[in-house]
């Protein structure tokens, strides 16, 4: 496969898309495809001792960090495999470093290269989401006589930009009034909303539950603007949604700019009527605050109600919920995003809605509103049918935003590996984020900015408490390429991160360290190597 160079910034997201905002703040037949099978070595190599490998002792600097934050070696699971020269080598070469690989772990939020390897290889990577518009009354000289169904698809990214341009294509095709009904539908998915909030962070945007229609991902953008001259802070909100009244002036403060959003001493208890009691470090400049909406069940009534006016659409009835009646005639179809532009959202931004969205598209693809428990199923057997012998994955919602799902470093190992020799190795690693460079591996540069590992990586990460985690492929110094697993699980995990950052810098500087077996290690592809270097 050719390796991706670094995107540019401007060729995934717009700058000044409300989209890409909340993405920056912010996922046929039950016989799985065929997939090619060179996960055996991973199985054989990493299995109990064999005395070819053996367990291996953590580097030392690895051991300083983690005794520095007191987390005990066994709190932390590695496994870092050369990959093969060329995705037709039937064999990977022995583990470089083995440590706990066999340990069942939550890795957090890596557990999404199973939801999204999974997608690619059930749906296929140019799959999309349809969204439909339907009348169920006759539409003369611009005036539909009856209500106007929009019916949800699952689509994972239908924001506003694009549900602006869906409500536009609805005026071109002739109605401009409704005299009913807007009606959602959203039955797609069976599916009901979180009575719990994870981690007692109910306004948090990761808290955004999954929604046949879902809209934005159900959060507003509050946007805060200096104006010194004035003494005030303009306020400013998006999307726009009915009947949302928020304050559009605040007073500066000359307060340092820490731990801002607790100082604007926000009230959200009523939904409709957002309250600011404090006030606003003018040393911030501006700033953005993405909030889940807290009544989730108004959000897209309201945002389509505000949108539809926004157009010059007239409304006589109301923006409600129910169902496409069976004889709705379609207006409006407009494909979503592909299938391998919304896993870069999942796994470059670590966007857990978009990956239940995903998810739940398992087992609604097969005909049936999309269920957890059907997805559950259907994703179980494409592993076992895909990767035998392996330990299966344990999934709750496809996100990792949960404290059930599990894994190992083998069998994630095993799928990454799996994944570069597949049909769709390009498209799964274009969904990684870029070591020091873009996604939530980014930071990476801020920490270490000579980091060797800067554009010589591509992950996933995972971050719960007690969690930090990451997976991925790893390119070293002497042109070898590696997959590496990390999971650190201790309630100190997050002090001994710099231990996830000094594997990946091992990993790299695989030419004075300890070095992969001759024996073991495939031929180079020279051209290969020199790419890797130049990254």
């Amino acid at each position: 496969m050719t390796w991706p160079r670094p995107p540019f910034p401007w060729t995934t997201h717009k700058p000044w898309s409300l989209g890409a905002l909340l993405l920056a703040a912010l996922g046929a037949s039950l016989a799985a495809p065929a997939i090619p099978a060179n996960t055996d070595a991973i199985t054989a190599e990493s299995a109990a001792p064999t005395g070819r490998v053996p367990q291996a002792d953590l580097p030392p600097g690895i051991l300083k960090i983690l005794r520095q934050a007191q987390v005990p070696p066994s709190a932390l699971s590695v496994l870092i495999a050369p990959l093969p020269a060329n995705a037709k080598a039937s064999q990977a070469g022995a583990p470089r470093l083995s440590h706990h690989a066999q340990s069942s772990v939550n890795p957090a939020s890596v557990m999404k290269l199973f939801t999204t390897y999974a997608g690619l290889s059930l749906l296929g990577p140019e799959h999309t989401w349809r969204n439909r518009i339907y009348t169920d009354g006759p539409v003369r000289d611009g005036v539909l006589q009856g209500n106007l169904i929009v019916r949800g698809s699952g689509d994972p990214k239908l924001v506003v930009e694009r549900l602006q341009d869906l409500l536009q294509q609805v005026q071109a095709a002739g109605v401009r009034e409704v005299r009913g009904d807007i009606v959602l539908d959203r039955s797609v998915f069976d599916v009901r909303e979180r009575s719990e909030p994870f981690d007692d962070e109910p306004l948090r945007p990761y808290n955004v539950g999954p929604d046949g229609l879902l809209l934005n991902f159900k959060a507003v953008i509050y946007t805060f603007t200096p104006d010194p001259a004035n003494g005030l802070v303009q306020v400013r909100f998006e999307p726009p949604l009915a009947g949302l009244s928020v304050p559009s002036k605040l007073p500066l403060t000359s307060t340092p700019c820490t731990d801002w959003r607790r100082q604007l001493q926000a009230d959200f208890s009523q939904p409709l009527q957002v309250r600011f009691a404090g006030g606003y470090p003018a040393s911030c400049g501006e700033r953005e605050w993405p909030v889940a909406f807290p009544d989730p069940t108004q959000y897209a009534p309201r945002v389509v109600q505000a949108l539809w006016a926004g157009a010059g659409g007239q409304l006589s009835g109301q923006v409600r919920y129910g169902a496409r009646p069976a004889q709705a005639r379609l207006l409006v179809d407009a494909p979503s995003l592909p299938l391998s532009e919304v896993i870069k959202d999942i796994n470059k931004f670590s966007n857990n809605v978009m990956a239940q969205q995903l998810y739940l598209s398992l087992s609604s693809e097969l005909g049936a509103p999309g269920r957890f428990e059907a997805s559950r199923l259907r994703l179980s057997q494409w592993w076992r049918h895909g990767f035998p012998g392996q330990s299966e994955p344990v999934l709750d919602n496809g996100s990792g935003l949960s404290r059930t799902e599990r894994s190992t470093a083998q069998a994630l190992t095993a799928l990454l590996q799996a994944a570069h020799a597949g049909p769709h190795a390009q498209v799964f690693t274009d969904s990684l984020a870029v070591a020091g460079m873009d996604g939530t591996a980014a930071r990476l540069k801020e920490r270490n900015p000579q980091s060797p590992v800067i554009g010589n990586a591509w992950l996933k990460t995972g971050s719960l408490r007690d969690v930090a985690s990451v997976a991925g492929y790893v390119q070293g110094q002497s042109g070898q390429r590696y997959t590496l697993v990390a999971v650190l699980h201790h309630p100190n995990a997050h002090q001994a991160r710099a231990a996830l950052d000094q594997l990946l810098e091992w990993t790299v500087r695989d030419m004075d360290s300890t070095p992969v077996s001759r024996r073991a290690r495939p031929s180079l592809d020279r051209n290969a190597a020199q790419r890797g270097a130049t990254r």
